[in-house]
């Protein structure tokens, strides 16, 4: 089979799409099919096993819009199928144009993040799901309908998202689950090693990784820190709240116990999580994020909102506790139980691993290659 992936994020870039679309592209090329990939990037990326084609983000986004049809259409007219992780309007046009299915791996409700990020909606998605918003936004939940439904197949990560697409008349066949993958986990040094390289000491210790993003409502995060003397804090990523951000904490007055460490490869998340006590999660909207995944795959349990699909891998009271969007004092409450009662503690860390465990690569992957197989077949 040949397999046209297509990323808007690559190495070195990071995020979630950013280790899953080489994680996915690796594993299909050793499996014996032959994959190319389309991403856009700032520069050449590094060499890989199979050709990587990149559109320049120097271009204006208009032109790296059409330039980036044309690339996707192109080394699709080469493929049998087009597995897209992002760019959906691009690659939905330039597979189209090549007369070949393509599979879109669903993050979000495209048509909420563009609103969001085109600052015309500051609704929850919940309501946004309810229709209205103007002209605007009636046009950007077109297009989202437009490039989904010409889909072969649509995979989410979380029953949660799965929902929200059938409601935006998807066939539900044609949709289906399938979690984030757990990361392979090299061999770690200690949490005190990992500590001492992170210039932190001893004690309460909670980490976040990812986009500083209105999404993360990372000021939830930071007042539940600041009802929490003694706790540190370390957040890794960047991003357009961060100047927001630099302000909050100087508001509340923990500058001595937050630190930023800047966006870290996925290797450096992974210890940062294995470092961390706890990692924290304080978003208002998510599918399934991948450091969720990623810190309960080293060990560390997850304190978090129950936004979207989270609390579908993040159980209650098994591997970290869970409280209602937006409450910022159920997650003060959470981070203060957490690091009062060590049995709670123990508890929700030794079953951080196993509760993780169906969500290893080799299955997923798998599952995703008979997808693909699948959508090839319909030519």
């Amino acid at each position: 089979m040949k397999v046209l992936v297509v990323s808007g994020i690559w190495p070195p870039d990071v995020g979630g799409p950013a280790s899953h679309a080489p994680e996915v592209a690796r594993f299909l090329a050793n499996r014996g099919h032959e994959v190319e990939v389309v991403i856009t990037a700032e520069q050449q990326p590094a060499p890989e096993s199979f050709p990587v084609h990149f559109v320049s983000r120097a271009h204006p986004p208009g032109v790296r819009h059409l330039l980036g049809v044309k690339l996707i259409r192109e080394r699709a007219a080469r493929a049998d199928v087009v597995y897209t992780t992002g760019t959906f309007g691009r690659s939905a046009a330039g597979a189209t144009l090549a007369r070949k299915p393509f599979v879109i791996k669903l993050t979000a409700d495209p048509a909420y993040e563009r609103a969001r990020r085109r600052g015309v909606t500051e609704v929850s998605i919940a309501d946004f799901q309810l229709g209205g918003g103007g002209l605007q936004i009636a046009l950007l939940r077109i297009a989202r309908d437009q490039e989904l439904r010409r889909a072969a197949h649509v995979i989410c990560p979380s029953a949660y998202l799965r929902e929200l697409a059938i409601g935006w008349g998807l066939a539900p066949e044609a949709v289906s689950v399938l979690p984030n993958p757990t990361p392979t986990v090299p061999e770690l040094p200690s949490q005190q090693e990992l500590r001492r390289g992170l210039g932190v000491g001893e004690g309460p210790l909670l980490a976040f990784a990812g986009r500083l993003t209105a999404q993360k409502a990372l000021r939830v995060a930071l007042e539940a820190v600041a009802g929490n003397p003694g706790v540190t804090l370390l957040i890794a990523g960047e991003g357009p709240e961060r100047p927001e951000l630099e302000g909050v904490i100087a508001e509340l007055g923990i500058g001595d116990r937050v630190r930023f460490v800047g966006p870290l490869a996925r290797h450096g998340v992974l210890e940062l999580f294995r470092a961390a006590d706890a990692s924290i999660l304080s978003s208002s909207w998510e599918n399934f994020p991948h450091t969720v995944v990623e810190a309960l795959a080293v060990g560390t349990p997850v304190l978090a909102t129950a936004a979207g699909g989270v609390a579908e891998v993040v159980k209650d009271e098994l591997n970290g506790l869970v409280v209602e969007v937006g409450d910022t004092q159920g997650l003060t409450e959470a981070v203060r139980r957490y690091f009062a009662d060590a049995t709670l503690r123990e508890r929700l860390r030794a079953a951080a691993v196993a509760s993780v465990i169906d969500y290893g690569p080799e299955r997923v992957f798998g599952t995703l290659e008979q997808i693909l197989v699948a959508a090839a077949a319909t030519r």
